[in-house]
C-alpha cells in the first residue's frame, strides 16, 4: 500500500510550518501547519492542526483541518475536526469524526505525487 521513502516526524518533535514530502509520512509528534505528501500515517501520538493532503492517509491521532486524500482511514483512535474529500472512506468503531465527508470520484488528492514533484522541481503542478 505504501512506498519504501518513509520520513518519521518523531513523539516529542514539533513542526511549525509547511512540511512537504515524497513517499510515507509517519506522524508521532506535532504539526502546527499543512502537510502535503504521497502517503501518510497518523499515529496515536500524533496531532496535525491544518491540511493535511495525500494519497493514502490512514489516521489513528488527531487532526484539526481538511482532509484531502483518494482513500482515507480513521482507526478507532482517530479524533478528525474538518471537512473530507475522498474517494474512499472507511471509519473504524471509536473514531470520532466532526466536519463533512464529501466524496471526490475524479480527483481527491489533487494528483498529490505530481503536485510534490512539481514544486520540489520549481514547476506549477499543472
Amino acid at each position: 500500500m505504501f512506498k519504501n521513502d518513509e520520513t518519521v516526524i518523531a513523539q516529542g518533535l514539533r513542526i511549525e510550518g509547511k512540511v512537504t514530502a515524497e513517499g510515507l509520512v509517519k506522524v508521532h509528534g506535532t504539526i502546527e501547519g499543512d502537510l502535503h505528501c504521497t502517503s501518510l500515517v497518523i499515529a496515536e501520538t500524533a496531532q496535525i492542526n491544518g491540511t493535511v493532503i495525500a494519497d493514502k492517509i490512514v489516521v489513528n491521532g488527531s487532526v484539526s483541518g481538511p482532509i484531502r486524500s483518494q482513500d482515507v482511514v480513521l482507526k478507532s483512535q482517530a479524533d478528525v475536526t474538518g471537512d473530507i474529500y475522498h474517494k474512499s472512506l472507511i471509519i473504524e468503531k471509536g473514531a470520532h469524526f466532526e466536519g463533512r465527508s464529501k466524496q471526490k470520484i475524479k480527483k481527491a488528492a489533487a494528483d498529490t505525487t505530481k503536485e510534490i514533484h512539481d514544486k520540489k522541481e520549481g514547476g506549477t503542478g499543472q
